[in-house]
């Protein structure tokens, strides 16, 4: 009897753990729409939209590695960033995005709509033959030292002008705050 207690208490807190980083990636996601999405007009009546979401959480890749030489924090927590680096990831934001849209955030949930994948953007772009469409691209939050986060923003068209960023986020008093942006960069 004992002995699946134990087994039971594992597993219990196997799963707290990954609820409480899915549990964290979600305040993270509502900051980056509600900073992006702020100037973007409201989805109604076939209105084109300018801004999409990629539903994919974007793998964290040797990038990072440059983001940390330049800042003397990400340099005392290198090792677990880069822990966290996995070109082989296959995650999405649906669950996020359920999380932050269930009945609350409305307003925002108009602007970002529903999120696309790579081809059903290059679609939407295609059919409209315009240019002014851009893709949001957010990668899977990286942890360390307990109150901080590193996260990857870019945005993609289908010509030239793309932009990207890094943020790296504070936890303070219990709510998620951007401290800085890294490493931007345009083309």
């Amino acid at each position: 009897m004992k002995f699946d207690f134990k087994i039971l208490f594992i597993l219990i807190w196997c799963a707290n753990l990954g609820y409480a980083q899915e549990n964290q990636d979600t305040p993270i996601l509502k900051i980056l729409l509600s900073k992006y999405y702020q100037n973007e007009k409201v989805i109604v009546k076939n209105r084109l939209q300018f801004l999409s979401f990629y539903c994919n959480k974007a793998p964290n890749n040797e990038e990072t590695f440059e983001v940390i030489n330049k800042s003397p924090l990400l340099k005392q927590n290198a090792v677990e960033i880069k822990k966290q680096i996995n070109n082989q990831l296959n995650e999405d934001w649906s669950k996020e995005l359920n999380i932050i849209f269930t009945n609350q955030n409305q307003y925002l949930k108009s602007k970002v709509n529903s999120c696309l994948s790579y081809d059903e953007f290059h679609k939407v772009s295609k059919r409209f033959n315009d240019n002014n469409q851009r893709l949001m691209i957010v990668s899977k939050p990286m942890y360390f030292a307990q109150k901080y986060c590193l996260v990857k923003v870019a945005f993609y068209r289908n010509i030239e002008h793309n932009y990207g960023c890094y943020f790296l986020f504070e936890k303070v008093n219990n709510d998620w705050v951007i401290k800085e942006t890294l490493n931007e960069w345009e083309t």
